[in-house]
């Protein structure tokens, strides 16, 4: 039954100008037989009902009467003829027959009215009517605009013909004993008064039961809630997308208001990034002859140049013109949660979705989606298994570009090893997929354009001059390539040093940070996180507490928020001066924290490591160089590029200066450091060889790219090392090489090589083996594969699931053990806090209570126990005190590691799980971790309590965030979705509008994202 809230008024709009969420109901319909809606609940006939007399219904009655007494006789004929038939038997229903068939005549002489004289004035009692009618339901309007459309095309002259239709159809199928009319089956009777009253009552109770029937079911259907200025705006963006994609798909030079793109880009990134106007570079490049014919693309510019506008421009015109999905890959996992954060706002306004593919986040294959395109932001591990999946459902021509920051990155060990056989495949699988590659760092660019297919564009552009410097002693010099050394003498420093201070203060950073701080900001490039600390605490004792006092405090409170009451006692030293260390020792919150003071003015220094200089953009006036040192190696030139490269601000400085602090003895490595192109690019194929050409020829042959031999070697031809292999193999050929990596493949019982003879040739086809599949689909490190199979199998023998101990250690990363060095009283003593179940899962793994105590204790030990399952079960203590903790803090404390270190461990365990539970989805027999495993990834990924998970999936919120929100009354990611973000403001602390805007964008993406449970539907 229809509760009395159903029926809600809308806001009055012309009838014609409203747009409906179905189809309106066929016309057969009308004469439909009564009994037809008997199984249905009368959601109509209670007076509760909006069925009764004070419903929209009556009210429409009661002003049609007024209007047919004006109106000419003929119509006030046909009413009052209506109204004696009612008058003669029918009394309960009444209102109802008066609503339904006067509303026909009233309808079909309206427009018979402006057919006859258009300029007439309108009449009031017609506006007052549309006025009623504007605010009915969608399930009415639907039933009035179909009589509308019957009447539309005939004159007054008609509209008997109609209801005669009416009635001759409902009088013979329509039998009731309180309302029949028998002589209305034989149509040549005449019929007198009574008996065209009796009709008339079967017409009013078809056209009730038609009525009620076409509310019920519309009723029953969802209508879509829009306003009539959003829809407008929507229909003008998907115009112009549309007319957008004509231009880019046709060869004139007239690309579109924007670069091909709807106008309304150009607003957002004015909105939203403070951007007017391109720079002469970035226009040049986006005009170029190769990006309108679709080329691949590398360009190269200067650190603050600009290149990722022009990326996220190309990025826009995939989305929104040629309507194909596009992968973006960066280097880090806080640099894609910095761009998902960024480009969450453009993915709302502008209709598309926004994916985090990083640490255990990322479906495989990703949702097919009808409508929306998507925009997949991904770290290079997590790109590389996304390529994979989609390779593998044959799903390539859905990705329509690939955009690759840090191109450089190539030539750096195991991930530039994945990054290279990421984009080989998608060269080698798909023809239609555009790659665009940048960097500030290329040098040896035609190996690399070799490799793409790409065409090449640089520019020495920087939007703030930047002047380099070399301090020695308390010197400093310019850099000047021109001259014969590359320096020349600049000026002296004249700051007064005490013979106290020169002591503490060898270096001269005081005196070279006094200069800028605190009106501007400064970065201070330490080689060890370590020296870092020492640095920022140095500088504090000889600065006095200068501006906003008040917001340092709020830092400082907020920091301890985050490690529940704790705070590092050099960050509570430095922070009151405006000061603070960056570097990997901090947890995500705090480094979180630290980012947004910086950005804010708030911190007007940073002693930090080289992690930041390829990390999150946070630019400075001045950019100090401690060391031309990273630990202990001499700085190569693309690490010192990057460094210098944040100096300067675009908008706020004029210039940017570096100085690197220099030695004596380093005066000549300086000299060819900074007069040295920068390093070549190699592949990493042959230098990984687990985790590079062995991983690829598994993937190859899984995903059925190549499965012969000759397959192979034309693959291996189209990769960088294919290109390179002349200068990095000079003792094998590259199908040698090759044929060894399968051949040790086959031993480790990853592949299968078979004969088959054709035509008295033999043949040898390579297959992957059910561990082959599960070993390169978990993405899982070839040298552990066969070990981790064997854990688990033996977990099967005996899996204690009294905790999650035992599943921890099975999803404990095994490159973590390396670097672990256990403290050996607190092993035991963790020890002898576990349960006997718990202490069984020791013994199960092989790490015997007799060798910790015998190691607790200082005594010789016999037997030989594996050092790295020893480190391994330590490093699962720490994380089953962290799952039991949730705090880094007291965590760190407890097992004397640095809350950073627990904290890589806490997110590189994460990403094992989500390897672990790839891998045992692929092999039948383990089957039992997978719902178990699916469970802990969760739990390893945001480490918090269950209430704050949901604000954790949106990206940049942290525990410390979500604790806030939750507080502030934002539960779920609904809650979230749907806030105010001015009101976010004014109810959580420290909070800026920038950052309450990105939230709420970011949790609409992901409440888009995870409110799509059924791939079926066709709203995304």
């Amino acid at each position: 039954m229809a509760e009395p809230s159903l029926a809600v008024r809308r806001k009055s709009r012309p009838v014609s100008t409203r747009k409906r969420g179905r189809a309106p109901v066929q016309p057969s319909a009308v004469c439909s037989p009564v009994g037809s809606n008997d199984s249905e609940e009368d959601m109509f006939g209670d007076p509760d009902s909006f069925y009764g007399n004070s419903s929209f219904l009556a009210q429409v009655n009661d002003i049609e009467q007024k209007y047919l007494q004006d109106k000419n006789a003929d119509i006030k004929a046909a009413g009052e003829i209506v109204l004696g038939n009612l008058q003669s038997g029918i009394h309960q229903k009444k209102d109802n027959f008066s609503t339904s068939e006067n509303m026909v005549v009233f309808k079909a002489d309206k427009e018979e009215g402006f057919q006859m004289n258009e300029n007439d004035p309108v009449d009031s009692n017609q506006e007052l009517t549309v006025s009623i009618l504007d605010d009915l339901p969608s399930s009415q309007l639907l039933y009035f605009e179909e009589v509308n459309e019957l009447s539309s095309d005939s004159r007054l002259s008609s509209i008997s013909e109609i209801r005669n239709k009416f009635v001759s159809s409902s009088s013979v199928k329509i039998r009731s004993p309180s309302s029949s009319c028998p002589d209305a089956e034989h149509g040549n009777r005449p019929t007198d008064f009574s008996s065209d009253s009796k009709c008339d009552l079967l017409k009013a109770e078809s056209l009730k039961d038609h009525l009620k029937s076409a509310m019920t079911g519309n009723a029953k259907a969802q209508t879509l809630q829009v306003s009539k200025t959003k829809q407008l705006k929507e229909a003008v963006l998907s115009e112009e997308i549309c007319v957008a994609r004509k231009a880019i798909e046709s060869s004139s030079a007239d690309i579109g208001p924007f670069y091909g793109l709807p106008s309304k880009v150009k607003d957002l990134f004015r909105q939203f990034r403070g951007i007017e106007t391109l720079y002469e570079w970035q226009h040049a490049c986006l005009m170029l002859e190769s990006l309108q014919q679709r080329k691949n693309l590398i360009y190269s510019l200067p650190t603050s140049g600009g290149k990722t506008l022009v990326a996220e421009i190309i990025i826009l015109q995939e989305l929104l013109c040629r309507q194909k999905d596009v992968l973006m890959i960066l280097p880090y996992v806080a640099i894609v949660q910095e761009k998902i954060r960024g480009l969450s706002s453009f993915g709302v306004e502008l209709d598309f979705l926004v994916e985090e593919y990083a640490g255990s986040k990322g479906r495989f294959p990703p949702l097919k989606r009808r409508k929306k395109k998507s925009l997949y932001i991904a770290t290079i591990e997590k790109g590389h298994a996304l390529v994979n999946s989609l390779i593998e459902t044959e799903r390539m021509d859905d990705l329509g570009l690939v955009v690759v920051d840090e191109l450089h990155m190539l030539g750096e060990g195991s991930r530039g090893a994945t990054l290279e056989i990421t984009l080989a495949k998608i060269l080698y699988t798909s023809k239609n997929t555009q790659i665009i590659g940048m960097s500030a760092t290329l040098n040896n660019v035609g190996d690399l354009q070799k490799f793409l297919q790409a065409e090449y564009y640089t520019n020495n552009f920087r939007p703030v001059e930047l002047k380099e410097y070399i301090k020695i002693r308390d010197t400093i010099y310019a850099v000047d390539s021109k001259t014969e050394n590359g320096f020349t003498f600049s000026r002296l420093l004249n700051f007064k040093y005490s013979s106290n201070l020169e002591k503490a203060d060898p270096d001269h950073i005081i005196a070279l940070v006094t200069e800028v701080i605190p009106e501007y900001s400064c970065l201070i490039f330490c080689p060890t996180k370590k020296n870092s600390e020492n640095v920022a605490s140095m500088v504090c004792k000889y600065l006095k507490k200068l501006h906003r006092e008040k917001e340092k405090q709020d830092l400082i409170q907020n920091l301890k928020n985050i490690g529940n009451g704790s705070i590092c006692p050099v960050l509570k030293q430095t922070i009151p001066f405006g000061i603070a260390y960056h570097h990997s020792g901090l947890t995500n919150d705090e480094r979180k924290s630290i980012e947004e003071a910086y950005s804010t003015g708030v911190l007007c220094l940073l002693a930090c490591t080289a992690t930041l200089a390829a990390g999150v953009n946070l630019p400075a006036r001045r950019v100090i160089l401690r060391a031309p040192y990273v630990a202990n190696d001499f700085l190569k030139k693309s690490q010192y590029k990057q460094m210098i490269g944040r100096a300067g601000r675009a908008g706020i400085d004029s210039a940017g200066e570096s100085i690197l602090i220099v030695q004596e003895k380093d005066k000549h490595l300086v000299q060819d450091l900074v007069n040295s192109p920068l390093e070549n690019c190699y592949s990493s194929l042959l230098v990984e060889l687990t985790k590079g050409i062995q991983s690829l020829l598994l993937s190859l042959v899984g995903l059925k790219i190549a499965v012969t031999h000759e397959e192979m070697d034309s693959f291996m031809c189209s990769t960088l090392l294919g290109v390179q292999q002349q200068l990095l193999s000079n003792e094998k050929s590259l199908s040698e090489i090759t044929k060894d990596g399968i051949e040790n493949l086959i031993e480790k019982g990853l592949l299968k090589e078979r004969t088959s003879a054709k035509d008295h040739d033999s043949k040898r086809t390579l297959t992957i083996t059910l561990l082959g599949k599960a070993t390169y689909k978990g993405a899982i490190d070839l040298a552990y594969c066969n070990l981790l199979y064997r854990e688990l199998k033996k977990g099967l023998e005996g899996l204690v699931l009294e905790s999650n101990l035992h599943l921890l250690y099975l999803a404990t990363p095994y490159d973590m053990t390396f670097n672990c060095s256990p403290d050996w009283m607190v092993y035991l003593r963790q020890f002898n806090q576990l349960s006997a179940a718990e202490q069984k899962v020791v013994d199960i793994v092989g790490v015997p209570e007799s060798f910790i105590t015998k190691k607790a204790s200082g005594q010789a030990i016999r037997k030989n126990v594996d050092s790295a399952v020893v480190n391994r079960l330590y490093l699962s203590f720490v994380l089953y005190a962290l799952l039991r903790e949730t705090n880094i803090w007291s965590v760190s404390e407890k097992f004397n590691m640095s809350r950073g270190y627990v904290q890589n461990l806490l997110n590189s365990a994460a990403s094992f799980a989500s390897c672990v539970l790839h891998f045992c989805e692929e092999l039948e027999e383990f089957w039992v971790y997978k719902a178990l495993l699916t469970e802990l990834t969760k739990q390893l990924t945001y480490c918090v309590k269950t209430e704050l998970i949901p604000l954790m999936e949106v990206a940049g919120v942290l525990e410390a965030r979500a604790k806030q929100l939750y507080n502030a009354g934002y539960k779920t990611l609904a809650h979230l979705a749907n806030a105010n973000p001015e009101t976010l403001v004014k109810t959580v602390e420290h909070l800026s509008r920038r950052q309450a805007n990105q939230i709420v964008s970011s949790a609409k993406v992901t409440k888009a994202l995870v409110g799509i449970c059924d791939p079926s539907t066709d709203l995304y």
